[in-house]
């Protein structure tokens, strides 16, 4: 194996490998010390019907981790999305965890519905599908295939994968699951009346090492057995844990907004937040250290992914053209209103449609994904600094257009890693201070207050 400079350095000071299972990618990325990146990798996800791929992406993250065998891995961390829980029994799993897109049956729902606990409580809107965590559980619980079980969420299943130690951990437990109750510190209502409280695994906090890798997977990987696995946090909170090492965010009043297949602002509240919404896809998530951040979500990535017929709206060699084509996006009125992905978002019941639809949606894509996140950032109450982060940090017409819809604020980019799986890394060095800068997004230029006036006017109910 050819090992780079900065690969020689990490086998001098020690790496880390972050492990981020997301809906629609896996992936993994290792780590030096002084929190560069040094390598990553990534799986799409299979479409294995009602559940997730956890065999397929199972087999890849050995393979992946064992590329990096050379190297003293000191800590494993995992990431995972907040929709996804597994069952153990008898030291394996029960079944194949359910995908949150499949579908609960209509009765099963409309029980669930009737049972969860208001918004007030849990600050979880009630979601599509298996969103709420609760009602994948509530669909399980009825066919009888939780008895005995020991239930842990999706990143804390990949810390018992690898070490073999079952935990559940707060983060996760708090975003839009139906199960938490952020102002009481614990678990919902609804978690302890139907038991499932006392079948989550033990609580741990999201930097806390669970154990050692297991022997059969160091095995296999060549890694050493001595590598420490810690229990892991939701994507999210990844991010905005990661956000805070910057000086500019750290406990001031700022925003984060984390991109990919979801799109989700969590503010970091020194004032007074505004009332949520509840039927505005706005929720209460909470962070690493179990502190309420009011937050806002729409399925950004998938609908962007929808409106440009698959293109890619993020790479470095569009960007120049993508800005090229707005101008005339905003002279003709072109306009996608939402929304693509029903049921989600701050628009959940409107019907989209475009009005002017260009021959290249690419451009008018991002505008569109702009235009969704300024309205949920306005639901949060976000003010003085915004991160983006993620994936479409890079979508040149998105951030920009979204600093010019948000004059007030700073839209500021990471030029350098500080996404989830930097966040991640801080919680295995928590000292670690981002070796990236944040640079401030020039707004685009045109006028995008009157573009907005009239895409809200259209999508007023």
């Amino acid at each position: 194996m050819i090992v780079s400079d900065k690969g020689r350095r990490a086998l001098n000071e020690g790496a880390f490998i972050v492990i981020d299972m997301g809906k629609s990618l896996s992936k993994v990325s290792l780590w030096d010390r002084a929190g560069r990146r040094l390598d990553a990798r990534a799986r799409p996800n299979a479409v294995a019907g009602a559940v997730l791929d956890v065999a397929g992406i199972s087999r890849w993250l050995v393979e992946a981790l064992g590329a990096w065998a050379a190297h003293p891995v000191e800590a494993i961390v995992p990431v995972g999305h907040g929709a996804g829980v597994a069952a153990l029994r008898d030291g394996a799993l029960a079944f194949a965890p359910l995908d949150y897109e499949a579908a609960i049956p209509t009765d099963a729902m409309a029980r669930y519905r009737a049972a969860r606990d208001p918004f007030g409580v849990t600050g979880s809107p009630a979601l599509p599908h298996g969103l709420n965590l609760g009602a994948l559980l509530w669909s399980l619980e009825e066919q009888g295939a939780l008895a005995g079980t020991t239930l842990l969420p999706w990143a804390q299943y990949w810390a018992w994968f690898l070490s073999g130690v079952a935990v559940s951990e707060v983060s996760s437990l708090g975003c839009h699951t139906d199960l938490w109750e952020p102002a009481a510190g614990g678990f919902s209502p609804l978690a302890k009346r139907m038991g499932w409280a006392a079948q989550f695994a033990p609580l741990a906090h999201a930097g806390d090492v669970v154990g050692m890798l297991k022997p059969e997977i160091a095995a296999a990987t060549g890694l050493s057995p001595q590598v420490r696995v810690l229990a892991g946090v939701h994507d999210s909170n990844a991010a905005l844990h990661g956000a805070r090492g910057f000086a500019e965010i750290a406990d001031h009043e700022a925003t984060v907004l984390s991109t990919g297949t979801w799109f989700v602002a969590m503010r970091r509240a020194q004032r007074s937040a505004p009332v949520l919404p509840e039927g505005r896809d706005c929720l209460v998530n909470v962070d690493v250290e179990g502190r309420a951040a009011p937050s806002a979500r729409f399925m950004g990535g998938r609908e962007i992914e929808i409106a440009a017929d698959g293109a890619a709206v993020d790479a470095l060699a569009e960007q120049a053209e993508l800005i090229a084509a707005v101008p005339e996006l905003l002279a003709n009125g072109a306009m996608l209103l939402p929304t693509l992905a029903p049921g989600c978002g701050p628009f959940p019941d409107h019907a989209a449609r475009w009005i002017g639809e260009p021959d290249d949606r690419r451009a008018a894509a991002c505008l569109y994904a702009a235009l969704v996140a300024d309205a949920s950032l306005d639901l949060i109450g976000a003010r003085e600094t915004l991160l983006v982060e993620g994936r479409f940090a890079g979508a040149q017409v998105f951030v920009r257009a979204l600093a010019a819809l948000r004059p007030d604020m700073r839209v500021m980019v990471a030029d350098g890693p500080g996404d989830a799986a930097f966040g991640a890394l801080r919680l295995a060095n928590p000292g670690l201070v981002p070796s990236a800068e944040l640079r401030q997004v020039e707004p685009l230029a045109g006028d995008l207050s009157a573009f907005r006036a009239r895409w809200r006017m259209e999508t007023a109910p």
